[in-house]
């Protein structure tokens, strides 16, 4: 691509926390309850898509990727309470200040200093951009050699003292953002949610996807790609790289039936993905006992196992503890759970008892 993304989009974004740019968000009701506190001018410039603070529960650590001014976080910090902690990740530092701004009048109203904004790409979590700034000031890169010695103090940052730890989160969140990154680093976007959540942690990501390919004209084009067209996700492509990155009970809780824009014959909609990241184990071991409910004949998960309506079926004890999540909305009884495998199983009968997994949002 042609276009520099990340410059054509920070420019986008100062201009955003400068003043309101009506154009950069689709129409989005939000919790007023939430809302209240909240500084007029971080609600004024607020570009979303969607409300991923619905997923967010009590005792959380959320983090949520292209935080901008805040809004979501400030949200997301009343109802983690005491004991949770909400991180904003951003790349611009007209956002950053913006959100900063507003932090001791926050942390007054919520009884706690709960949130922090850092500086990094969402790309990159590993990595944080204000100690790679500080690294260049003392060691600038003038040569090959030192071009060799930045690398090799960025793999050590991001192995000993990464901007988001291993396995730290419970919940990440965004809110049209992941449609700003360049085409070729989603993936490792993808891998690097993977890596900060917590085995059970989970996924809210409210963004914009086509329903076609989009051409590479537009996605050449700055404005369309700054303005959360030209990086979109299509549908079936949104769904399926967080599959493939490992994740379980991937599915659109949130799908706007009306497009937001339609350029080029190609419809742009709001979506909220939902999914879980796994809690490792073997297959082969701890086999505990379930049964698909239906309505559908059989279902088929990511690892290709297919679950036949109303046929008992052994699985590891990671994958009924992936599949008792709320996320499948009861689709699966429990047999393990209820200690006897020779007691009434029925439908109408059996008293299922789910296990205590977080939500992901719910979904079929």
């Amino acid at each position: 691509m042609s276009m520099n993304v990340e410059e054509t989009v920070l420019d986008r974004y100062s201009e955003g926390a400068r003043e309101q740019q009506a154009s950069l968000c689709c129409p989005v009701s939000y919790d007023a309850g939430l809302l209240a506190i909240l500084p007029d001018e971080i609600i004024e410039k607020d570009y979303g898509c969607g409300d991923p603070s619905r997923y967010v529960q009590e005792d959380d650590v959320v983090l949520d990727l292209g935080s901008g001014g805040g809004k979501v976080c400030y949200m997301a910090a009343q109802l983690v309470g005491n004991r949770g902690q909400v991180i904003g990740v951003d790349m611009n530092d007209d956002m950053l200040a913006l959100a900063r701004k507003y932090q001791p009048e926050m942390a007054d109203k919520l009884g706690g200093d709960r949130v922090r904004f850092v500086k990094g790409n969402i790309q990159d979590l590993g990595l944080s951009v204000d100690a790679l700034g500080n690294y260049l000031k003392s060691h600038p890169v003038n040569s090959h050699t030192g071009y060799s010695e930045l690398k090799a103090w960025e793999a050590r940052q991001r192995r000993e003292n990464p901007l988001v730890q291993d396995q730290s989160v419970d919940l990440v969140i965004s809110n049209c953002v992941l449609n700003l990154v360049a085409d070729h680093e989603k993936q490792l976007m993808i891998r690097e949610i993977f890596r900060v959540l917590k085995p059970g942690g989970r996924v809210a990501i409210s963004d914009i996807v086509s329903d076609k390919p989009i051409a590479d004209d537009m996605k050449n084009d700055p404005e369309l790609w700054s303005g959360c067209i030209s990086g979109a996700f299509q549908e079936d492509e949104f769904l399926d790289e967080f599959a493939a990155a490992g994740f379980g009970a991937v599915c659109y809780d949130k799908w706007d039936a009306k497009p937001w824009q339609v350029i080029a014959g190609i419809e742009f909609r709001s979506v909220t993905l939902t999914a879980v990241k796994p809690v490792p184990g073997s297959r082969l071991t701890d086999e505990q006992t379930i049964i698909y409910r239906g309505p559908f004949a059989a279902v088929v998960d990511e690892e290709g196992t297919s679950y036949q309506r109303g046929q008992r079926i052994k699985v590891s004890e990671a994958s009924r503890r992936l599949l008792m999540n709320p996320a499948f909305k009861d689709a699966f009884i429990d047999l393990s759970a209820q200690g006897d495998s020779e007691t009434d199983s029925s439908c109408c009968g059996s008293s299922q008892s789910v296990s205590s997994g977080t939500t992901s949002g719910g979904c079929c």
